[in-house]
């Protein structure tokens, strides 16, 4: 690890915004009493990156509290020390690996779950790495409120086909869905928050795919 991610990653353990690893499970099911101090709709960003949807969520939605998660600390750091700097204190972070999500979060805690941009994993043999996967996505509905409402946006073709298939097979309502989302009526303010990947990713002429879906209780 190069010196300036070891600053950040040591620097980010100071973050009054930041709760990692077993310290989360401290805050189950009182995250908004305990961390946020209020009782706002809990929104998440699964690997968050630098989070800057998550950032940029908390501004718009004031009344709204949001935690983005991903377990490399020198990524949480940009987002984290960018709410602190602009004192948005609707806004946290949780260092953790996705996959204990369980044990950090209540049955019925949060409102809605974003994805944006994830590693698709296109090896079949990582499947079980997607964050669509049949297994991730019955950890969601667990935690999530009754039809509480998930977005997913890719620029990877494969996996949003992946995703759509596995929406398909659980017959989960479809809300919203488009492969063209900035060539699409769908685009607004929210929609148009972009992440350093997707700044990429459309500097390379990639489309990118946008589904939004809920669970049916």
């Amino acid at each position: 690890m190069g010196k300036d991610k070891l600053r950040k990653f040591a620097e980010v353990s100071t973050f009054k915004n930041v709760v990692q690893l077993d310290a989360g499970k401290e805050y189950k099911g009182k995250w908004g009493q305990e961390f946020f101090k209020n009782d706002k709709p809990l929104i998440l960003e699964l690997a968050c990156g630098k989070g800057e949807y998550t950032v940029n969520l908390a501004k718009l939605f004031p009344e709204k509290n949001f935690i983005g998660i991903d377990y490399k600390g020198n990524r949480i750091w940009r987002g984290a020390k960018t709410a602190l700097e602009e004192g948005i204190d609707n806004v946290g972070f949780l260092r953790i690996q996705i996959e204990t999500i369980l044990e950090h979060f209540e049955k019925g805690e949060v409102s809605e779950i974003w994805i944006t941009f994830p590693d698709p994993q296109p090896q079949d043999s990582r499947e079980k790495k997607r964050l669509t996967n049949p297994v991730f996505l019955e950890r969601y509905k667990e935690i999530l409120v009754p039809q509480g409402i998930m977005h997913l946006k890719t620029d990877n073709d494969g996996f949003f086909a992946y995703t759509l298939e596995q929406i398909e097979l659980q017959s989960l309502p479809v809300l919203k869905e488009t492969k063209d989302l900035y060539h699409s009526d769908l685009v607004d303010e929210v929609l148009s928050i972009k992440t350093y990947y997707e700044k990429k990713y459309l500097a390379e002429d990639k489309n990118i795919n946008y589904v939004q879906w809920k669970f049916a209780k």
